[in-house]
């Protein structure tokens, strides 16, 4: 970071803004009201040397990085119209007493600053203090920003880079960010080299807009339109300050007071109620403002936006852990007017009994008895729900969301069932749209059930008035989303809370063989086989070789191997799998995967969300086979590849369904002795299957078939489960080179 800075501080008058389409005021706004100021009015006549001092100035200045900004809380005004005339008085024949037939409506919604504080603007710099002493004095030239009728003042300082971070620090009001390149469309403009010339061509063309030219006998008046600014948009993060608390135990503060995560709403009426009342004894005068952004009691829309959220976090992150609460989020929007101070005292190392908000009568539950907030040490949690850099497609409530729609009641026949869903998949999309999410391009699933294997079905959380209205939800997004993510009616209560589903790296790589090239079933085994040397030859080469790696031998999860060479026998598959398809049936391998331990053995552990080595793992393969174009198979050819991307659920053999059939022979994991070899070679596929972590199948043989050398019994089956099972399917001795694959039956 720069060492120095330059501060300008910029008050308006009124206490209102009227710029349209940026808030705080662009910098280019600013930029461009310290031009005006500089070289307007009685400025005009100054001598050339000051003039070229102040050329310098500015060229200066648009050269810096983006300034950070801090604003003063802000309410949007109430919505007023004029009527002014639309410059067209040629409508009326020239003639100024009908103007009033040519008004046209304009629409003005100013700004409302909520606190008696100024703009902030901090330029970083290192070099150039001159120019910044001389733009000290320029500002004192600034007369409006915004509209002619937002009358500012500015006065400006150069200081350390420290100091100008603790006057952003002591502002009463959110603080934005400079980040990468924005989008033109929503994101300030900040000056560029070039602004200050640019503002000058546009000054000189607006004076020669208008133009005469002659049309036969008569003369027409052309409009020309002045060239526009140089500027670039530049993406400022506002994020809303943030309290975390831990739920401690009031006798023994080095203790969590989990508390069950069914009682989300309770938690979250408690914090609501103890921060309201301690808040009204701390900001006298203030209490209908802290019952509207607290309370939400006669809050309105132009509330939603400046509402304090609270935010209870079950545990999350490990499969294991247990999910009750134990810290509470405490979100202040940046255009809330309650100092983040005075929260923070309301709050911290108070315990969460129940507080009438109006008198103060404590009333003490069993549920959330001795817990107390303490501010927390670690903010980790907030890491797992998303918040921070980790930004994901795809999303599922911890807690349920109160729906508009609630569940249909009793037994409900298919049709009503799927009119239900669709109804309720309505009703999460307006709740995005209430929350201030796209919910556009969006795929939402509903359910009653938890998505996590410790979470708690919709219907055991406290409801309260959400009764029947609680649901389980999961939103993929078209573009990744940041958190928090908290959605429907009883978002203010805790309810609704949403966790990112980790994109780690991914589990399948499929390649789709060019068509021309393809060789015939008859190579499936000589294609499985080049598939995993290669995978093997370009792994070692990204891990830097032998000598990259002292002489060490691949891991088992690429190898399939210990290090003594002979073949991993764990009860667990914990190594890739290899298959080569002929997935239109013409006789010819049309694509070949890689596939993860995890998706044809379920009881290989992995947790997307935890660091481990299965990950490690995953993401290099994933950049081991980024250049994979060529699979060079020997007798079979050598293929061109092409990357496809994940296949979706009606794939016949990454999809879902409760009917499986054989596409490759399933080799017996042992020669039964005796007995019925129908039966036997049946039992050992039901056997094998619930090893796989399937459920138990019932298996319909089809037939024998030969197998290559190992000994053991081929066999072509169906296999028919009791609920839809996704795939792959790949069983017996020989899968991981593509043997005993399942297709979807029907």
């Amino acid at each position: 970071m720069a060492s120095r800075a330059l501060l300008i501080e910029v008050r308006l008058l009124d206490g209102r803004y009227h710029g349209v389409g940026d808030w705080p005021p662009s910098p280019f706004r600013l930029y461009q009201s310290l031009v005006a100021g500089a070289y307007g009015g009685r400025w005009r006549g100054e001598e050339s040397d000051d003039e070229s001092e102040k050329d310098a100035a500015f060229r200066w200045l648009e050269a810096l990085a983006p300034p950070h900004i801090a604003a003063p809380p802000k309410v949007d005004g109430k919505a007023t119209t004029y009527f002014v005339p639309n410059n067209d008085i040629d409508a009326v024949d020239g003639d100024p007493r009908r103007v009033s037939e040519i008004r046209a409506g304009k629409l003005v919604r100013p700004i409302l600053l909520a606190a008696d504080a100024p703009l902030l603007y901090a330029w970083p710099f290192d070099d150039g203090e001159a120019h910044a002493l001389r733009l000290c004095a320029l500002a004192e030239r600034l007369h409006t920003l915004g509209r002619g009728i937002d009358a500012a003042f500015a006065r400006a300082e150069v200081c350390d880079w420290s100091q100008a971070e603790a006057r952003l620090a002591d502002h009463p009001g959110p603080i934005s960010r400079p980040g990468g390149p924005g989008d033109p469309k929503v994101n300030p403009f900040c000056p560029v080299r070039g602004s200050l010339d640019s503002l000058r061509k546009r000054h000189a063309a607006g004076a020669t807009r208008l133009s005469l030219r002659r049309e036969g006998r008569g003369t027409v008046t052309l409009f020309e339109q002045p060239p526009k600014p140089v500027a670039r948009a530049v993406a400022y993060d506002r994020a809303p300050a943030r309290l975390l608390f831990d739920v401690r135990n009031a006798t023994d503060p080095s203790a969590f007071r989990p508390v069950a995560q069914e009682q989300a709403s309770l938690v979250a009426a408690a914090v609501r109620e103890v921060g309201a009342w301690r808040l009204k004894r701390l900001l006298g005068g203030r209490d209908l403002e802290i019952d509207r952004l607290v309370v939400g009691r006669g809050a309105t829309a132009h509330d939603v936006e400046r509402r304090v959220r609270i935010i209870p976090l079950p545990t999350i992150g490990h499969v294991h852990a247990s999910p009750s609460i134990r810290r509470v989020l405490v979100e202040i929007p940046p255009d809330c007017p309650l100092p983040y101070g005075a929260v923070m005292a309301a709050l911290a190392n108070q315990t969460l009994d129940r507080v009438d908000v109006d008198t103060g009568e404590i009333v003490e539950d069993e549920r959330t008895k001795d817990a107390m907030l303490v501010p927390a040490d670690d903010d980790g949690m907030l890491w797992h729900y998303g918040i921070g850099e980790r930004a994901s497609h795809r999303w599922q409530t911890v807690t349920p969301a109160a729906l508009s729609e609630a569940k249909p009641r009793g037994r409900v026949g298919g049709v009503e069932r799927g009119t239900a869903e669709e109804r309720a998949a309505g009703a999460v999309a307006q709740s995005l749209r209430h929350a201030g999410f796209d919910w556009r391009g969006t795929t939402i699933r509903v359910q009653s059930e938890p998505f996590r294997r410790r979470g708690a079905r919709a219907d055991d959380f406290l409801a309260d008035r959400f009764a029947g209205r609680l649901r389980h939800v999961e939103i993929a997004f078209p573009e990744p989303v940041h958190g928090p993510l908290v959605i429907g009616d009883g978002r203010w209560l805790g309810l609704g809370v949403m966790a990112p589903v980790r994109e780690g790296p991914p589990a399948v790589h499929i390649f789709a063989i060019d068509p021309s090239e393809a060789p015939p079933v008859a190579a499936r085994e000589q294609l499985t086989r080049a598939l995993r040397n290669a995978v093997m030859a370009r792994v070692d080469d990204e891990m830097g070789g032998e000598r990259g790696r002292r002489g060490k031998k691949l891991p088992t999860f690429f190898t399939g191997h210990v290090e003594d060479g002979a073949p991993a026998r764990s009860s667990r598959h914990e190594h890739l799998f290899f298959l080569a398809d002929d997935a239109d049936g013409d006789g010819r391998i049309d694509r070949l995967a890689v596939i993860a331990p995890h998706l044809a053995d379920r009881t290989v552990p992995y947790d997307p969300d935890r660091r481990s080595k299965m990950q490690s793992y995953l993401e290099l393969l994933d950049s081991a086979l980024a250049g994979l174009t060529i699979l060079r198979a020997g007798r079979a050819g050598a293929p061109h590849l092409g990357r496809v991307p994940e296949p979706g659920n009606d794939d016949p053999i990454f999809g879902s369904a409760n009917v499986w059939i054989s596409l490759t022979p399933y080799r017996t994991t042992r020669y039964p002795k005796g007995g019925n070899l129908m039966e036997a070679a049946a039992a050992d596929l039901i056997a094998e299957s619930v090893r796989r972590g399937l459920p138990r199948p019932a298996v319909e043989a089809v037939q024998f078939v030969p197998v290559s050398k190992g000994g053991g019994l081929g066999l072509r089956a169906r296999l028919r489960f009791g609920s839809a099972v996704k795939g792959p399917l790949l069983l017996g001795r020989d899968s991981h080179a593509g043997g005993g694959l399942f297709a979807a039956d029907g």
